[in-house]
């Protein structure tokens, strides 16, 4: 039997601003998956019978987005009740790893037809209840005394020394990219318009791109993370930077880089890719359009937490016999700014050939949705350019990356 992961089709809902103005606020998370579900399912026409699972990703697992959200929007969509689903939690690479989960079983032989993707409706937050990503354990934070991630990417600026013009002009990159893209419909193959229950459409465009940003206009931004780094959080004898610090005793300040023009944007969105096995194509006349060839994770210092992306690439091409002259496009999520100037810096890849439609700093980053996207985006341009080969890799909390090698077909 032929073992591959094929990519029969990959879409998305449009991103909505994540906040309770944003077009999809309204609109239950299970729902915004369900409608992209059915939207996959309606291009392809492929029974729904027929999926031996529905892996989704998903950062928050809490309040609207807690119980089997993979499972609940796939009964919300009217699909068969044979259609089983189960939710995951990589951060914000769960997306990703869901569609490499999904590869991983139909290379394995045990399934056929799965889908990876994920959900997030980052307006509507619900309280974790811990004090961070220890998750109240003292013994492990006295371990590593992890911070929120914009200290940590203001970290990464400092002990890298990425100045915030370096970052401004990353963010200014990413919007231009982003309005070209936009301008020439670049996008609309994958996207799934989202509607009311009513019916009426609640958002069938990207509603978070800000085109015609200047370094002028992101020159006039405060640091978004300077506040934080000095407060004394409660239980606490340190500040956040100064805990941060702890593991970079060489360092006796956190240079604040970052703010929302160059940090990735907070939105809602849900993404669905499917993967089939070459006999269930086969037999059910699917034709792919692309294949998995390889996929990885990587696990890197967790204090300073988003420098991954790098490592899980370098592993990724390692197990795949591929160099990075082998790969033709490039989508490195734009959690921040300095994640990609550190991608960048460590493998020499250029710049030319990463996120060349935008990334999150312009699109934003709805947090379990991300990967399923950057996989969806990069396919679409591989056909556009005519182009084979594409690695999309991500940073994720705790200090983890993933990445994915996909072929054009």
């Amino acid at each position: 039997m032929e073992r591959d992961a094929l990519i029969i089709d990959a879409v998305r809902s449009p991103r909505a601003k994540g906040k309770e103005n944003g077009a999809l606020h309204k609109v239950h998370p299970q729902r915004i998956l369900a409608q992209v579900l059915e939207g996959l399912r309606t291009r392809v026409g492929f029974d729904s019978a027929d999926v031996d699972d529905v892996i989704m990703g998903c950062g928050s697992g809490s309040g609207d987005h807690a119980m089997d959200i993979a499972r609940m929007a796939a009964l919300d969509a009217g699909w068969s009740l044979d259609a089983p689903g189960v939710t995951l939690n990589r951060f914000c690479g769960s997306g990703q790893q869901s569609v490499n989960f999904a590869a991983m079983a139909v290379l394995a032989g045990h399934q056929d037809l799965v889908i990876g993707g994920g959900i997030e409706s980052m307006s509507r937050p619900t309280s974790l209840h811990v004090d961070g990503f220890t998750a109240n354990n003292k013994h492990l934070f006295e371990k590593y005394p992890m911070v929120a991630q914009g200290i940590s990417a203001d970290l990464i600026a400092t002990v890298e020394g990425f100045s915030r013009r370096q970052c401004d002009e990353l963010g200014v990159d990413s919007q231009t990219r982003a309005a070209a893209a936009l301008a020439e419909g670049r996008f609309d193959r994958s996207l799934v318009t989202i509607r009311h229950d009513d019916g009426t459409v609640a958002l069938d465009h990207e509603e978070f791109p800000r085109p015609g940003t200047t370094l002028a206009d992101l020159e006039k931004l405060s640091p978004s993370f300077e506040k934080l780094g000095a407060m004394v959080l409660d239980g606490q004898t340190l500040s956040v930077d100064q805990t941060a610090l702890l593991s970079y005793p060489g360092y006796d300040r956190i240079e604040h880089v970052h703010h929302a023009g160059n940090s990735s944007g907070v939105v809602d969105g849900a993404s669905a890719v499917l993967i089939a096995s070459p006999d269930y194509a086969k037999a059910h006349g699917l034709r792919a359009r692309g294949r998995i060839v390889m996929s990885a994770v990587a696990g890197t210092e967790p204090v300073i937490m988003l420098t991954a992306p790098g490592p899980a690439a370098e592993r990724c091409l390692q197990k795949a016999g591929m160099t990075w002259d082998d790969i033709d496009l490039f989508e490195i999520n734009e959690a921040f700014a300095a994640v990609v100037l550190k991608f960048l810096k460590d493998t020499g890849v250029s710049w030319d050939k990463v996120n060349v439609n935008g990334g999150a700093m312009a699109l934003g980053h709805p947090i379990g949705a991300t990967g399923g996207m950057l996989i969806g985006t990069a396919l679409d341009e591989l056909e556009r350019r005519d182009k084979e080969f594409a690695l999309i890799a991500m940073c994720t909390g705790g200090g983890m990356g993933t990445a994915t090698i996909i072929q054009r077909v």
